[in-house]
């Protein structure tokens, strides 16, 4: 397993951190999935270029389930605002469906430093 493979080994990540993996998934080194679970109008405004899915919270019954079904054992990444989301999230997801390649991006978009960009491209669900 690389350094940078290892690292989504762990429960919790920074903004610093999802910047080297977001980096090493483009240069095929490692892969994951990142997912926004804010709504709509927030993704909008502002989200972190390379998200691959936006799963609102409010919506999260209809979307949980289908993960393990969609992504099998691959590294998730969860990011919001802040990371209060986020937290909740992997917590109901490691208790109610037993997945432990949920990894919690915390701080979220507002202490990333990364690419960014505004508008709906991109945006897809499960």
């Amino acid at each position: 397993m690389s350094t940078n493979a290892a690292l989504l080994a762990q429960e919790k990540i920074n903004s610093e951190t999802l910047e080297i993996l977001l980096e090493s998934r483009k240069n095929g080194e490692v892969d994951f999935v990142l997912i926004d679970i804010r709504e709509p109008y927030e993704y909008k405004e502002r989200h972190i270029v390379g998200v691959d899915y936006l799963l609102p919270t409010t919506q999260l019954q209809a979307w949980a389930g289908l993960l393990t079904d969609r992504f099998g054992d691959r590294p998730i990444v969860l990011t919001c605002r802040t990371s209060n989301r986020t937290g909740q999230v992997q917590q109901i997801l490691h208790e109610h469906l037993g997945m432990d390649n949920i990894v919690d991006h915390v701080g979220g978009i507002v202490t990333y430093h990364g690419a960014v960009e505004s508008g709906m491209e991109g945006a897809r669900g499960v």
